[in-house]
């Protein structure tokens, strides 16, 4: 590595939510911490294995630039979900007005006295988030329980009697009143009829002493 990075980069690690069968994307960013132009290029120990786009390119001075890693869907699981691969982001100071095309790997071999800048990415497998429990309705605190159906059940039947006996009620004390006046009526019938027999045998006993 020179002793001037040429290149800010995050993160240092790539961590893929690994599953089986799932294509897996994560981003980097890279950000040019220079005031000259620079070129990049994206490598892996695994070429089949991931899609790096763009996998090359030229930064502005202070440009940033977002580079999306996509690993193929995998069949099987590694043991104890490790990876072994690996990233190595290669960066070169070229001269303006070159352009993405201009690119060739001879640019990044320090054989040929270049001076190439170059930071190792590390590949993680993490296990993919989990989908959120549901929260139950009465979880909520301070809510007040909803009844049961049976809860329902008993409170319909004692209304329903609550009902009946109200009703009931006014039923028999009105029977019990008509009843009561229709013994005072005939009482009442019974006395008259009395009163006016009494009457006429005093009449009728007068008018024998007269004769």
């Amino acid at each position: 590595m020179s002793s001037k990075e040429l290149l800010g980069i995050e993160p240092l690690e790539l961590k893929f939510p690994f599953e089986l069968k799932k294509q897996i994307s994560c981003s980097l960013q890279l950000f040019n911490k220079t005031d000259e132009y620079v070129a990049f290029k994206v490598k892996t120990t695994s070429p089949k294995k991931y899609c790096v786009r763009p996998n090359s390119g030229i930064m502005l001075p202070r440009s940033t630039c977002d580079v999306i890693v996509t690993m193929q869907a995998q069949r099987d699981a590694p043991p104890d979900m490790q990876c072994k691969d690996k990233f190595l982001v290669q960066s070169v100071i070229v001269n303006q007005g070159v352009t993405a095309r201009d690119i060739t790997p001879e640019m990044f071999a320090k054989e040929s006295g270049n001076v190439v800048d170059e930071v190792k990415l590390k590949v993680v497998y993490v296990s993919p988030p989990q989908p959120p429990s549901p929260v139950p309705e009465e979880s909520e605190e301070g809510s007040s329980p909803r009844p049961s159906l049976s809860d329902n059940s008993s409170l319909n039947a004692a209304e329903l009697i609550a009902a009946t006996r109200a009703y009931a009620e006014p039923q028999e004390k009105s029977s019990e009143e008509l009843m009561r006046q229709e013994i005072s009526k005939q009482g009442g019938g019974f006395s008259f009829m009395f009163v006016m027999i009494i009457a006429l045998l005093g009449i009728l006993l007068g008018y024998l002493v007269k004769t």
